[in-house]
């Protein structure tokens, strides 16, 4: 696997591993007196992780 795309991998499942922790402990996140709603992060999870398998996957092939 190339330094980047091992990289990659690692970033896109770091984030979607922040999604799963906020949506397990409920954590809120405010950005200019907007509260983001939690759900956003379960979309956040579902982009995230399948990037990150997509780019394992394509790595391996």
């Amino acid at each position: 696997m190339k330094p980047f795309t091992m990289i990659a991998v690692v970033v896109f499942a770091l984030v979607a591993l922040l999604h799963l922790l906020r949506l397990v402990l409920g954590w809120q996140i405010t950005l200019n007196a907007v509260v983001i709603p939690i759900w956003a992060s379960a979309v956040g999870l579902v982009i995230a992780a399948v990037l990150a398998v997509m780019l394992y996957r394509e790595s391996h092939s």
